[in-house]
């Protein structure tokens, strides 16, 4: 495909490193026609690091040259990519480009879901897939706000998120029963049904359960967190994993040459952090 050209308010990003996320694949299997609808052949991709090279009539605040990270709507998965300089921060100089291409999706959902409640210190949250690319950042922003967290994962990464202070617990059947008396207060939902049920007959009002998933309408839940960026929480994001205080691990780099295998990879489950696609 030609290199795209900037339009207005917009930036021309060379790719550094592009996050892959589930929604991706979603998307890609038509899952989500109604609120994605792809007309083929069709770019994927929702989050990018990497260089400005060009810019678009009106841009202010980054030259060409300028380390970035972003959101784009889809076509992340690409050497050369446009940016809405809406969905645009400045990369802080010590973070990488792998987990600031890692940050602008996930970041921002796992972000936006926890600004939805209001939590203390005297709430314990149910977060399933908690070793994930949402779950793992939104853990730890629970914990830094004090919080209990307990964390769904398959029991190759329960030893991962006990180093990050959450209680790992394996998902399955009667999720509910072995939590009955965790004291269960809040519940993120970001891998199926099973946890909004299990929330519910914990007996977690639901307005305090929230559902990324896709199943907050069946139950009556609520949904907040689409990834849809924030300049100002992208760089508050960007410089607590530059400082170590968030941790987003990289299970596998993936030349975007062979980008079909990481969705392979992303397919079968049990990513743990993240995949990135690298130039």
């Amino acid at each position: 495909m030609a290199v795209p050209e900037p339009g207005v308010g917009e930036v021309l990003v060379s790719m550094r490193a592009a996050g892959v996320n589930p929604v991706d694949s979603k998307i890609r299997s038509g899952l989500y026609s109604d609120r994605y609808p792809v007309t083929l052949p069709s770019r994927v991709g929702r989050e990018v690091s990497g260089v400005v090279s060009a810019l678009g009539a009106g841009v202010t605040g980054f030259s060409v040259g300028d380390e970035v990270l972003g959101a784009v709507a889809t076509g992340g998965a690409a050497d050369d990519v446009v940016v809405p300089v809406a969905s645009l921060a400045h990369k802080p100089p010590e973070l990488d480009w792998a987990r600031a291409g890692c940050i602008p999706l996930a970041g921002q959902t796992a972000w936006d879901a926890l600004a939805s409640q209001r939590i203390d210190a005297s709430d314990t949250l149910l977060v399933s897939a908690a070793a994930g690319g949402v779950g793992g950042i939104l853990v730890q922003l629970a914990l830094r706000l004090g919080a209990r967290v307990i964390g769904t994962a398959s029991e190759g990464n329960h030893d991962y998120l006990a180093t990050l202070g959450v209680e790992p617990v394996c998902y399955g059947p009667d999720l509910a029963s072995r939590l009955r008396h965790a004291g269960v207060t809040l519940v993120f939902d970001l891998q199926g049904s099973e946890t909004v049920a299990a929330g519910l007959e914990l007996g977690v009002a639901p307005h305090r359960i929230n559902s990324l998933s896709g199943h907050a309408a069946r139950f009556g839940v609520r949904h907040v967190g689409r990834g849809i960026p924030d300049p100002e929480v992208l760089a508050s994001l960007a410089s607590l994993v530059e400082r170590g205080e968030l941790a987003i691990p990289i299970q596998e780099r993936v030349a975007l040459a062979e980008f079909r295998r990481a969705y392979e990879i992303l397919d079968i489950g049990h990513v743990r952090g993240k995949l990135v696609l690298v130039p």
